[in-house]
């Protein structure tokens, strides 16, 4: 029989992760149920089976989030932020609200002072001009004052005179028709024109200024997928930064600006994968309530830092919990967390290996172009350098798992082929060969295999580490 292909450069790499998932099809099938239906998931297997996979396969096929979060100063209680929630919608209206403040005005409507400050007027000619031109096209005087040019700005023709010297804003009075006097702002664009801001303007800008005293802490654009490893309950749950000036008006920042999102807020509206979840111990049970209440307050954690008074209410935290534990790490699980999983959700058992036939053969040939591709650094394997690993993974489900099957341990063979690649590399080969793959197999060994294969036994590994039975170097002593 004909080998298959020649190369796995020849094997087409799915585009849907779903279908990268190697050997766990009932997986794979509940999976592919849960982001319509936004049920929780915990995976129980062996490490390196395609646990984190399965979870990004889940957020790739999640919608784009609708929502962007973010914590606006609170002038009454500057300890308690306001959240506030816009959607796509919202944030371009305000941002057309901002926009539309003022009025465009001709250069010849405004009063002829205005003009000049602004620098579309002239003041020795009158003449109207660009107010990026420093020098009056009509009589070479310059339009702003200015005390001792650099050579930079003289080779510039005066461009960076203007930007120091000329005004972007000239605040004024003026007559109203029905007699009252009253303040206006005449603006120069970034486009080059002039709005003009009445009273009732300067009043809603200010309105929108206020509001605008707001920091983002998730953003519309963000990934679905959001991986948090548990090292702390800041990272999961979010704190408050420390201000050592206290948070003073003058020089202290704000509370709100000092906010910082937990993973669980930063997966709103997306997945949360947790890796060996239960080593997280009593931060389960925020988890757990965070998955409840869908919102999770943001508080400092550290009670001697300044972050400590401060508190944010109500930050949405809405998202798809997929959790992945150990076979024997199961007992140290909350129960409360396994059993709103369960109520809410999938538990699935991961497979250790799969059946020795051609449809699966060609699945792992699939993996090692996948993690060829990935790696990008290493050649692509001949047919023979693949039949290799697939009778190394033989001997790995055999020895392991006791199976006749082919093994799903999927980051122990990642690391041979990464291994033989990089032994190919220094050997300048085209293609990863099998013998490559084989000495690969051979330097990737545990350390327990090694230490049984030079000492024989434990006792002779610590003989070997403190020197027991060694001869004594020197003259004896009485």
């Amino acid at each position: 029989m004909a080998n298959p292909f020649e190369s796995t450069a020849e094997i087409k790499i799915p585009s849907d992760l779903f279908e990268r998932i190697i050997g766990q099809e009932e997986a794979v099938r509940i999976a592919k149920m849960i982001p319509k239906q936004r049920r929780h998931l915990l995976l129980v297997g062996p490490p390196g089976t395609g646990k984190s996979l399965i979870a990004q396969a889940i957020a790739s096929v999640l919608s784009r989030p609708f929502t962007e979060i973010s914590v606006l100063h609170n002038e009454q209680a500057p300890e308690r932020p306001i959240v506030e929630i816009r959607s796509n919608a919202q944030i371009t209206q305000e941002q057309q609200k901002q926009q539309q403040v003022g009025k465009i005005v001709l250069t010849q409507d405004v009063p002829s002072f205005v003009a000049e400050k602004l620098g579309f007027r002239c003041k020795r000619c009158g003449i109207g001009s660009d107010f990026n031109i420093a020098i009056c096209p009509k009589c070479g005087a310059e339009k702003f004052a200015f005390n001792g040019p650099t050579y930079f700005e003289d080779a510039l023709h005066g461009i960076l005179r203007l930007q120091k010297e000329g005004n972007a804003r000239v605040n004024t009075m003026r007559v109203t028709p029905d007699g009252r006097q009253e303040t206006v702002i005449y603006e120069r664009t970034a486009d080059g024109k002039i709005t003009v801001l009445t009273q009732s303007d300067i009043k809603k800008l200010n309105e929108l200024n206020k509001k605008s005293q707001r920091k983002i802490i998730i953003p519309l654009a963000r990934s679905t997928f959001v991986q948090a490893s548990g090292a702390s309950e800041t990272e999961l749950l979010g704190d408050v930064r420390h201000d050592p000036y206290g948070g003073h008006f003058q020089l202290g920042t704000p509370p709100y600006q000092r906010v910082l999102p937990g993973a669980v807020h930063e997966a709103h509206e997306g997945v949360l994968f947790v890796d060996e979840l239960s080593t997280l111990g009593n931060v389960q049970r925020h988890i757990l309530t965070a998955m409840q209440d869908k919102h999770f307050p943001i508080v400092g954690r550290n009670p001697t830092s300044s972050g400590a008074i401060v508190r944010v209410d109500s930050v949405p935290c809405n998202f798809i919990l997929v959790g992945a534990v150990n076979i024997n790490d199961l007992q140290m699980l909350s129960p409360a967390l396994r059993s709103r999983v369960r109520g809410d959700g999938y538990e699935l058992l991961m497979q250790a290996s799969m059946q020795d036939n051609e449809k699966n053969q060609n699945k792992l040939y699939q993996f090692m172009a996948q993690e060829i591709a990935k790696d990008g650094k290493i050649p692509h394997a001949s047919f023979a350098a693949a039949e290799e690993l697939l009778n190394e993974a033989r001997r790995i489900a055999k020895v392991i798992d006791n199976s006749t099957g082919i093994s799903l341990r999927l980051r122990n063979l990642a690391g041979i082929i990464k291994l033989a690649g990089d032994i190919a590399m220094t050997e300048n080969s085209v293609l990863i060969e099998k013998a490559h793959v084989k000495l690969a197999v051979q330097n990737s060994r545990s350390i327990e295999e090694q230490l049984k294969d030079k000492y024989d036994s434990a006792w002779k590994v610590g003989s070997a580490d403190y020197g027991v039975g060694t001869p004594k170097s020197g003259p004896e002593t009485a």
